[in-house]
């Protein structure tokens, strides 16, 4: 018998095989076992998720001795015949070929025939958004009330396409792409059948590099298989495919979350003279930060494959990043990665957008302003012990008090005993200071309350017209504002 490929030799052949399109599989089942059947089908999906394979399938479940039945005998001669294409009964017609409007006109005069073996008549159309639309037109009265031998199946990759006078005749299922930890395990079964050491990692990255698509995937690994030996490491499918070694992208998110520019550029440079393709890295870059956010909800969400020596680093080094931050990272690369579909120099994107990812970590937000004022405020720096009568600067010292004024005195700045201590070097700055404030605002809380004047009293005469001008600029918390802001204040 001659060589058959992996995607062929392996295609399922059951309802029990088909992986990853639990919910259509369950769908169909119920509808045969209930004797609940359509008159047309269409299936919608991928490249590579089993449209093709799902309609042979049920074709074999219609038209199986003493059928319909989902539990069919793949090996009845039969099913056999659907399966390789040769049945009479079952049509096949590739819709990019077969487009025109002689073509639909030949289906309908021979759906008038029986069918010469099965129950039904099934015509399967591949690609049917390749039609035009004056076949579209044609085929409309037959397939809304085709005589009841005769079964269409339609499957496409662009459902946009098709008139929507089409669809609505049709029962439509939408298969989704397979998961990688799906088809990872397949690819573990398909060698250990062969006879092949397939370590896991290479079968991570082939499924991850096959984007959802089993027939991709195969197709990769009987490459392999040809390239390698009986024996494919990670290292092999890095080199054959050019895909991106998890490390590679572990190693990279450690380097911006650690905001360390020069490692990312070096790092973006070396897979750029290896020739790997930026723009994959940069979308498991990106498939790794949501990873990392989606971890901060669900503990037990899934790690994108990375290994537990790579990712629980990772995950402790943005343990104190904020969640709002790790948003405007994704949001940053995001929009490098439109950029660098329609680039020439997508190394270039690939920088600037690693750039600006890094000084996000560091962009200063109001919220974050307001948070570091509030928690420097004089309140929050004098001693709970200050005798009341010492010269303690605050914001209530402009504030009315039932007590007679004192006369005015010099005040020395910074000879006070409750005046604020200078910060520790290590302190200095807004990061600092938003690290030490509290979560609630202080200050509002610990200002005292002026006693109530009589309404008869008369204001106090001001012995001086710019104390309380002066009261300002001297405020601690102006001072700090101005402190961390470099700024100056002119009277």
């Amino acid at each position: 018998m001659s060589y058959q490929v992996f995607a062929r030799k392996y295609r399922p052949r059951t309802f029990t095989d088909v992986l990853g399109q639990d919910h259509v599989i369950s769908t169909l089942r119920n509808a045969i076992d209930r004797n609940r059947l359509a008159h047309a089908w269409l299936f919608v999906g991928p490249r590579g998720t089993g449209k093709t394979t799902t309609a042979r399938i049920l074709a074999k479940a219609l038209n199986c001795p003493g059928g319909p039945n989902a539990e069919f005998d793949p090996d009845d001669p039969i099913c056999v015949e659907i399966g390789e294409g040769t049945s009479l009964d079952v049509i096949e017609i590739d819709g990019a070929s077969n487009n025109s409007v002689d073509n639909i006109r030949d289906i309908r005069e021979n759906v008038q025939f029986t069918p010469s073996q099965g129950k039904f008549k099934i015509y399967y159309i591949d690609e049917v958004h390749m039609l035009s639309n004056a076949a579209f037109n044609a085929l409309l009265k037959t397939l809304e009330e085709p005589p009841e031998h005769v079964k269409f199946i339609f499957a496409t990759t662009e459902p946009n396409k098709i008139l929507p006078t089409i669809i609505s005749r049709c029962q439509r299922f939408d298969l989704r792409p397979i998961p990688t930890s799906t088809i990872a395990k397949h690819l573990q079964f398909i060698a250990n059948d062969e006879g092949v050491k397939l370590d896991d990692p290479a079968a991570w990255a082939i499924a991850k590099g096959a984007d959802g698509g089993m027939r991709d995937a195969q197709s990769m690994l009987d490459q392999l298989v040809a390239f390698c030996g009986d024996e494919i490491t990670e290292k092999n499918v890095l080199e054959i495919f050019g895909f991106t070694s998890r490390e590679t992208v572990a190693n990279l998110a450690t380097h911006i979350v650690g905001k360390d520019s020069p490692s990312a550029l070096g790092l973006i440079h070396s897979e750029a003279n290896n020739g790997k393709e930026l723009s994959q890295l940069l979308g498991e870059l990106i498939g790794c930060l949501r990873a990392l956010l989606v971890t901060r909800i669900d503990s037990a969400a899934s790690n994108e494959g990375f290994p537990a020596e790579l990712w629980d680093p990772l995950v402790l080094l943005s343990k104190d990043i904020q969640t709002d931050r790790i948003l405007a990272l994704i949001d940053v690369l995001a929009e490098s990665e439109g950029k660098m579909k329609w680039a020439a120099n997508k190394r270039l994107h690939m920088e600037i957008g690693t750039i600006k990812a890094i000084q996000s970590l560091n962009d200063a937000r109001i919220s974050d302003v307001i948070k570091a004022l509030a928690g420097s405020g004089p309140i929050n720096q004098q001693t709970p012990s200050t005798p009341s009568d010492s010269p303690t600067p605050s914001a209530s010292d402009s504030a009315p008090s039932p007590e007679p004024p004192k006369p005015e005195t010099p005040k020395p700045e910074t000879t006070s005993s409750t005046a604020p201590k200078p910060e520790p070097s290590h302190k200095k700055g807004l990061d600092a200071l938003i690290d030490d404030a509290p979560e609630e605002p202080a200050v509002s809380e610990s200002l005292p309350t002026p006693n109530p004047e009589p309404d008869t009293k008369e204001p106090e005469p001001k012995t001086e017209t710019n104390s309380s001008d002066d009261s300002f600029y001297e405020d601690p918390l102006i001072q700090k504002a101005l402190d961390v802001f470099k700024g100056t204040l002119k009277k």
